[in-house]
């Protein structure tokens, strides 16, 4: 995970390949409705720019499954992405062709060109060599700075760095890198784990892999109650993953072994559904028939608060009930309120996780939120990430 970084290479006068992620939210009219992506790629641009590179910027955005839609265009991208830098930003009519490496060449240092959605070609989700070749034709030097894409091994972020070198982080990249190192590789302690959403089955890899690593584990979301039912007990019509059950008692049993503190819930705000009026908040041993559990209760957050307390590095991923939804929001953004609070270093991953922590109004209190859900998953179960992998070692 040692890799060398844009700061580290000579872009004077070269074509600067950066792979970015402006997989960005629409809005059904065509306009950019969050626009995070494009404004965390904005520091590696601007490196690019100050080094005198000639930048060429390459994204996918949505699923147009290998076919030219017209509505998954990046000129809306270009459009903002040119107001943000101050400057014109081109966008080529596709992202390969001797159309695309007649601009290319064309360039200027100082200038920017986009290139249309990588996706309008199939080849790039099979990490196609020929379309590889294709982007390799186009560069000098390979950025790779989508860590939101680097648990796929696609055409323009690992193809065509198996061809060009250098082939570099870019900040945000690096900024990845480093905070998971800090926050999981080498902490430090105490270290706390926070883990919520609805199923076990999408975190028990996290789960096994976390409890060699941290010192507590803090359960919450509707994953909690997977755990209560495999200790028998009763959990009305909470959210339970019946195949999951033992699972669950064999993470139990890990954490009693390994020393590590595994806590749950204790209280719950309940309702019949998550669209009912009425709210209840109970003890856990004591929800109702035809009651679910869908956000955690102030004796939760109170005890989850407390154990926070001591912790010199927090990871959070899941928020703790249906944050969506205001009856069922409190415990996340008390939650996100108190990691906010603390002196340690908080790590947190996941567009849920996101989305809570920017509800609360804590997300510039927060060390480091990454920008990649999926990716940010796979590297806490321990997988190496084919994006990051490729990259040239510092």
């Amino acid at each position: 995970m040692n890799k060398l970084t844009i700061d580290q290479v000579d872009l004077a006068g070269k074509r600067v390949f950066i792979r970015v992620d402006f997989n960005v939210p629409m809005t059904e009219n065509g306009t950019i409705r969050e626009e995070t992506r494009i404004t965390a790629a904005i520091p590696t641009i601007r490196r690019a720019l100050e080094k005198g590179g000639r930048i060429i910027l390459a994204s996918h955005f949505g699923r147009p499954e290998g076919k030219v839609m017209p509505e998954y265009s990046l000129r809306p991208v270009a459009e903002r992405l040119a107001q943000l830098l101050g400057q014109p930003v081109a966008l080529a009519p596709d992202c390969v062709g001797p159309e695309v490496e007649n601009l290319v060449n064309a360039l200027q240092p100082g200038e920017v060109l986009l290139l249309e959605n990588v996706r309008f070609h199939a080849g790039e989700t099979k990490n196609s060599p020929q379309l590889a070749d294709a982007f390799a034709r186009l560069a000098d030097v390979v950025v790779n700075d989508a860590f939101g894409a680097a648990h796929r091994a696609h055409a323009s972020n690992v193809g065509i760095a198996q061809r060009v070198t250098p082939a570099v982080a870019g900040l945000l990249m690096a900024d990845e890198i480093n905070y998971f190192n800090r926050a999981v590789r080498q902490p430090q302690r105490p270290v706390a784990a926070i883990l919520g959403g609805s199923k076990v089955s999408t975190k028990i890899a996290v789960i096994e892999r976390l409890l060699a690593q941290v010192d507590q584990i803090l359960i919450g979301g509707a994953m909690a109650f997977t755990f209560f039912k495999a200790r028998g007990q009763a959990v009305g019509a909470s959210l339970v993953e019946e195949e999951m059950l033992q699972v669950a008692r064999n993470a139990e049993e890990q954490a009693k072994a390994r020393g590590v503190q595994l806590l749950l819930p204790v209280d719950a705000v309940i309702a019949q559904s998550p669209n009912a009026s009425e709210t209840q908040t109970v003890a856990i041993d004591a929800i109702p028939d035809g009651w679910m559990g869908l956000d955690i209760g102030p004796a939760t957050v109170k005890l989850f608060q407390e154990a926070l307390q001591s912790a010199q590095t927090i990871v959070w991923n899941g928020p703790m009930g249906v944050f969506e939804k205001a009856a069922f929001a409190r415990g996340t953004l008390a939650l996100a309120e108190c990691v906010a609070n603390c002196q340690a270093l908080s790590v947190a991953g996941g567009g849920d996780t996101d989305a809570a922590l920017r509800q609360a109004g804590v997300a510039d209190r927060i060390s480091f939120i990454s920008t990649g859900g999926g990716a940010f998953m796979e590297l806490l179960e321990g997988k190496e990430l084919p994006g990051i992998s490729v990259l040239n070692d510092a």
